[in-house]
């Protein structure tokens, strides 16, 4: 009789916000893992990081980069690295992750993330900038992959082959962030679920859910812009399920809301919707 097979395991948590702290720490039962935003702690007073570490000793901690423009045609700057090292020793999370996205070139910032052309350079410069972060930090990174509302120009390859080949040439996990693909999906006229199969699954540690809202162009073209002031749609548990289906990988899913709070009870409904869609048989 063969050994029996174990079934993935599947934390599910939320994004860490100051206006959502009494009620994650009211509810922690409810809660497997908290997400916390990492540049907001880079010039933390040392009472704020003990009380991060604190929250790390009740409940596994994740940090979440937004900043460091691993995927730029430039070195990262060895000091925002340095500081991202000195928060996970203090920390000690579980894991950290940021986005395949650049948010600066040279010396000006453009003030959000945005997707670099999908070029041989900007995987090599990518893996490049990964391994540096890790050699600093102690870590590998998850990356995610970033929502945007239009393709970048002079890509020669699909967003799912061009992060196949940055997780491929630095042995990376994945962040899969199932709104951002959907929004791109849709926002390109494609099946996400088509797109869904594109990215290395098996690579996927931990996945994010978000909702957008649509914006409207004078020409009458309709986009999803991802604001992460609305509710997962629908869709992006479908995605989730299918997601499920389609890996055995161990994974966590974060579910990410920046302002607009619907209230707890809300969150924590839709943190059991996504218990629900990775379930054994879902």
């Amino acid at each position: 009789m063969g050994a029996a097979v174990a079934e993935p395991v599947h934390r599910v948590g939320i994004g860490w916000r100051p206006d959502l702290a009494a009620a994650i720490f009211a509810n922690l039962d409810r809660i497997d893992v908290v997400e916390v935003i990492a540049d907001d702690y880079f010039r933390a007073s040392r009472r704020e990081l003990d009380a991060l570490r604190g929250l790390a000793e009740q409940v596994p901690v994740m940090l979440h980069g937004v900043a460091l423009g691993l995927a730029t045609a430039f070195d990262v700057d060895t000091t925002r690295i340095d500081r991202l090292a000195r928060l996970i020793e203090h920390v000690r999370p579980c894991a950290w992750s940021e986005h395949l996205a650049f948010v600066r070139a040279g010396e000006t910032e453009i003030g959000h993330l945005a997707m670099p052309p999908r070029t041989v350079h900007t995987v090599e410069q990518t893996v490049r900038n990964v391994e540096r972060a890790r050699a600093v930090t102690g870590l590998m990174p998850a990356l995610e992959n970033i929502a945007t509302l239009f393709d970048p120009p002079m890509s020669t390859s699909s967003e799912g082959q061009w992060t196949r080949q940055i997780l491929g040439g630095c042995g990376a996990p994945m962040l899969l962030d199932l709104h951002n693909l959907y929004a791109n999906a849709v926002n390109a006229g494609r099946d996400p679920f088509a797109d869904l199969d594109g990215f290395p699954l098996h690579a996927v540690r931990q996945v994010h859910l978000s909702g957008g809202m649509w914006i409207s162009h004078a020409d009458g073209t309709r986009r999803l812009l991802d604001d992460h002031l609305h509710s997962p749609p629908d869709a992006v548990f479908e995605l989730l399920r299918a997601l499920k289906r389609k890996t055995a990988a161990n994974f966590d899913v974060i579910l990410e809301r920046d302002g607009n709070q619907p209230g707890i009870e809300a969150l924590l409904a839709q943190l059991d919707q996504a218990r629900a869609a990775v379930r054994l048989h879902a």
